[in-house]
């Protein structure tokens, strides 16, 4: 009898089937891979053990998240079967309506591995951006029961690979054949249809949104981008852009600076131009170009507890005062733009200089100072070799620290950032669409994602958490002594 795959051998099957068949698709990102591989292996030459700090050189390799978006609740709720065949869970809620300055009308969740083997094992992620047609800042109700007719008549995953799908979560796992065709289904689900594009339709979404077109204006789904993970963004868009690869203006999330590397940076190529056939409202069809996916690559730093995010949007939130005029007010002040003399909008340099004079004002430098303030996840773990001094073992986490007694690990940051996310998206927008602000926007959070698709979308904070304090619990055990509160900021044990 043929060996079932594995959830998260399905799972690594289905990345790297993915990643070939988009790399056919779309060259320019076998380009990005392989100059990934070239930055990681340099980066790993240079900085050893330590490039290593948050995650293997095998799973950084391995390592990829895809996006794709869906109409319906019942679509996303067909893609939340296909990727629990695979041990992915919906983790976390982004409304990319409110991050965007332009017209995004989705809603987004990320499904992905949840446990710490299975991240070890093969992290991939897909990002999910569903369509909000009942929002009216976006659509009128003529459009919006237009587009939701459209989107009910189609089908994106065939019935075949759904009954599969359920067959493998419900088992933990497939068989050979079975698997076979699992995966070969599913691939296929998610390539770039050939079918002729209703180019009347595709266009009236387009007036609103460009990204509302690419969901509601085809009959299928498909692959919007692929990222693979580099251990050094920035020079890994210095040798993209010497390859004549024309990217997006700026790397999106936290700065290049000198302190920790926390949350989650992200660049990519610009959208290419793409041939598609398009039908006209005579029924003849004749070639068009429309320009929907891109190649992104991203870089992992900690996971910061919910303390820590604060205090990062609320950096964001300063970054974006300054370069307003408002610097005046603001800590890490000094040049021009920390006196408000602003001419025209700032430039990405100009933008990542100032996130960097906050950054620093405001951020600890050290993973130490990070763990010892509560503002980052880490697993905290028994020092077997320690120097014995005949002290007892302190009971206060930081004193645990500084005393030698436990050391910390940082942990990855698994999930994403709306803000950056949404930046991603506008980057690749020929245009930002319409959006009726003077409307109250549809009311949409995760408990509605989460009964749209009849699974529970897991807070990404809550799993961080759980990790640390099941690792904290650990310590005490081990050196005997009540359980070591963890820093302000932190989780409890």
């Amino acid at each position: 009898m043929t060996s079932p795959y594995a959830p998260w051998q399905l799972r690594a099957a289905f990345a790297a089937r993915l990643s070939d068949m988009y790399g056919r698709e779309v060259p320019a990102y076998t380009t990005l891979v392989d100059v990934t591989r070239a930055v990681n292996e340099d980066v790993l030459r240079e900085r050893g053990a330590a490039a290593e700090r948050l995650g293997s050189i095998g799973r950084v390799t391995a390592e990829r998240h895809g996006a794709i978006r869906v109409g319906t609740p019942a679509e996303l709720g067909q893609v939340a079967r296909v990727f629990g065949a695979l041990g992915m869970r919906p983790v976390g809620f982004y409304d990319l309506r409110e991050a965007a300055a332009s017209a995004v009308p989705v809603v987004s969740t990320a499904f992905r591995p949840v446990d710490a083997d299975e991240l070890a094992r093969n992290p991939f992620r897909v990002f999910t951006s569903l369509l909000t047609p009942a929002d009216p800042r976006f659509f009128d109700e003529g459009l919006r029961k237009r587009l939701e007719g459209f989107l009910a008549a189609r089908e994106l995953f065939p019935p075949e690979l759904l009954a599969l799908a359920d067959r493998a979560e419900a088992e933990g796992g497939l068989a050979g054949a079975d698997a076979e065709r699992f995966l070969g289904l599913a691939v296929a689900a998610f390539e770039l249809s050939r079918e002729p594009i209703d180019k009347g339709w595709y266009e009236e979404l387009e007036r609103v949104s460009a990204v509302a077109a690419d969901i509601g204006g085809v009959r299928g789904t498909h692959i919007n981008h692929l990222t693979p993970r580099v251990l050094d963004i920035d020079e890994l868009y210095r040798r993209m852009t010497a390859r004549g690869v024309r990217m997006i203006d700026t790397v999106q999330g936290p700065p290049a600076w000198d302190g920790p590397d926390v949350l989650l940076r992200q660049t990519s190529f610009r959208a290419l131009d793409e041939p598609r056939a398009l039908r006209l409202a005579d029924g003849s069809v004749t070639s068009g170009v429309l320009r929907v996916r891109f190649g992104e690559v991203e870089a992992r730093g900690i996971a910061l507890t919910r303390a820590g995010r604060a205090l990062y949007d609320e950096l964001l939130t300063r970054v974006d005062e300054l370069l307003a005029g408002g610097g005046d007010r603001l800590a890490g002040g000094g040049d021009r733009l920390a006196h408000g003399d602003r001419r025209g909008p700032a430039t990405p340099a100009e933008r990542a200089d100032a996130a960097r004079a906050v950054w620093s004002a405001a951020l600890p430098r050290t993973e130490h100072e990070l763990a010892a303030r509560g503002l980052g996840h880490f697993t905290y773990h028994v020092v077997a070799d320690r120097p014995r001094d005949g002290a007892p073992p302190p009971t206060a986490l930081g004193d645990l620290l500084d005393a030698g007694w436990v050391r910390a690990e940082p942990l990855v940051y698994e999930d994403f950032l709306p803000r950056s996310a949404a930046g991603i998206f506008q980057s690749n927008l020929e245009a930002a669409g319409v959006r009726d602000d003077a409307r109250e926007g549809a009311a949409y959070d995760s408990a509605w994602l989460s009964g749209a698709m009849g699974r529970e979308v897991l807070d990404p904070f809550g799993l961080y958490e759980a990790r640390q304090r099941a690792s904290l619990a650990v310590v005490a055990r081990q050196l005997r002594i009540p359980g070591p509160g963890a820093p302000a900021g932190g989780c409890a044990p």
